[in-house]
């Protein structure tokens, strides 16, 4: 009599001769030693398909395979697991609460600018290449759509459509105004469709996707609300560890465990947008649970000054040698650990990682978001 309900379907046998093969052939000696068990077999997989450890296969589409080495050879390294946004996003979150500082006014302009700078990173924006731009201030700069690939994920791909449609348009506006229009902050109703709603909690979902957060529902007196507590300790704790390696460091080279895996695209310039990002965000001081209040007063002078030395185009050009006056620091710090001679080893490093030195269109995109957003103080 059948089973009733469904039944997993098993895989075939693993073994090179079928039931069929053996009954045309000879046997062979009883002596003869057994093969070794398969891993699947070894590890109690014995269905088709499975997705766990040891089973004993994976589906997957070759298709995607030749397109992610594509892009990976295009952008100059392989693209890291988190965007910036949400490396950001996840210093911000309380570990066990899951949600937001409810005081914090600064994030959901920050992200925005950290929206722009991955686009940057992965070559889809940059800076028009006239050389009449430089008659303008930094962020005044317009923005060209380099390229209309997708990149897969949803706010960036969203983000990358409007300024195309704007661009096609005969319009093209600079970091301060394309900030401005994704947050919401203008007074023109044509330009209220750019605001980009809900960002805080569509990367929450997508961390939750990628198994970093979970989801839970807390009561908050009068209604029910989604909180996203943090699931993978282990990711949250890499992230802080890189951005106090990077704001702790007391030499000239940068330290290795400052930066993401070898091979991951843009590691020097990544690890400085999110030291500043983190620190225009208001979430930098959660990382720095485990330092001392002199390291911690360091470690934001420090962070100031890379903030001071990246949001200048070229790179390294905010000390007192530049053409323009040294920027004021946001938070009133002590000096930092390293002092400038670090700072100018950090600049080295992602100099070299410029695409084409200091015609890099991306790159000086990112040099203008980081000056937006050392200003956000005085927007806010």
């Amino acid at each position: 009599m059948a089973s009733a309900g469904l039944s997993r379907r098993r895989a075939p046998p693993t073994s090179s001769t079928t039931p069929d093969d053996e009954e045309h052939t000879p046997s062979t000696s009883t002596t003869s030693t057994p093969a070794p068990p398969s891993p699947s077999e070894a590890n109690g997989g014995g269905h088709a398909g499975s997705a766990f450890v040891g089973g004993s296969r994976v589906a997957y589409d070759p298709r995607d395979l030749i397109l992610e080495a594509g892009e990976d050879a295009r952008v100059g390294g392989k693209l890291p697991r988190l965007t910036l946004m949400e490396e950001v996003l996840l210093l911000g979150i309380k570990d066990k609460q899951g949600y937001l500082s409810f005081w914090n006014d600064n994030i959901s302009y920050a992200l925005r600018g950290c929206i722009l700078i991955e686009l940057a990173l992965r070559r889809r924006i940059g800076i028009v290449r006239d050389p009449a731009r430089k008659r303008s201030p930094l962020p005044d700069r317009p923005i060209t759509v380099l390229s209309t690939r997708q990149t897969g994920e949803t706010l960036l791909d969203e983000t990358l459509k409007m300024m195309k449609q704007t661009e096609d348009a005969g319009e093209k506006m600079g970091v301060g105004t394309w900030v401005d229009l994704l947050s919401g902050e203008t007074w023109n109703v044509l330009k209220i469709g750019f605001q980009l709603k809900q960002v805080r909690e569509r990367l929450a979902k997508g961390l939750v996707d990628k198994g970093v957060l979970r989801t839970e529902k807390r009561n908050f007196l009068l209604f029910d609300m989604a909180t996203h507590p943090v699931a993978d300790a282990h990711v949250k704790a890499g992230v802080v560890n890189r951005v106090v390696a990077l704001l702790t460091s007391a030499t000239n080279a940068v330290p290795p465990n400052a930066l993401a895996p070898e091979g991951t695209q843009c590691r020097a310039m990544r690890a400085v947008c999110l030291a500043c990002a983190a620190y225009t965000a208001s979430v930098l001081d959660n990382a720095f649970g485990r330092l001392g209040y002199e390291e911690r007063e360091a470690a934001f002078g420090r962070c100031d000054e890379i903030l001071g030395e990246f949001g200048v185009w070229p790179f390294g050009g905010g000390g007192s040698g530049g053409s323009e006056p040294k920027r004021k620091p946001r938070i009133a710090t002590g000096p930092s650990i390293a002092g400038a001679d670090s700072v100018r080893g950090l600049v080295a490093a992602a100099r070299a990682e410029a695409a084409g030195g200091d015609e890099d269109p991306g790159f000086e995109l990112v040099a203008a978001v980081l000056e937006v957003l050392s200003k956000l103080d005085s927007l806010l």
